[in-house]
């Protein structure tokens, strides 16, 4: 149980660096911040795998990575249609 708790805080912190990298943290709330630290690790890790320092059983760098990747593509999917 602790450690879910652990894998959801470290996730929205991944989540906030790649919204605040991507300039797009300020429309993100936190279950937006979590979805995205756990999807972008899981995304980062599989495209850059696991090097580097690891917290929560996610490797910090690559898991940013991925979640910055994955902000930018929501944000052009998304950005698209509300200018449309």
């Amino acid at each position: 149980m602790l450690h879910w708790l652990w894998v959801l805080i470290v996730g929205a912190i991944i989540g906030a660096i790649a919204g605040a990298l991507t300039k797009n943290g300020g429309s993100m709330g936190w279950i937006s911040n979590i979805l995205a630290g756990l999807i972008g690790s899981s995304l980062g890790e599989a495209l850059l795998g696991t090097w580097g320092p690891q917290l929560a059983g996610m490797a910090i760098i690559p898991s940013i990575i991925g979640a910055v990747i994955l902000v930018l593509i929501v944000s052009a999917i998304f950005g698209r249609r509300a200018h449309a």
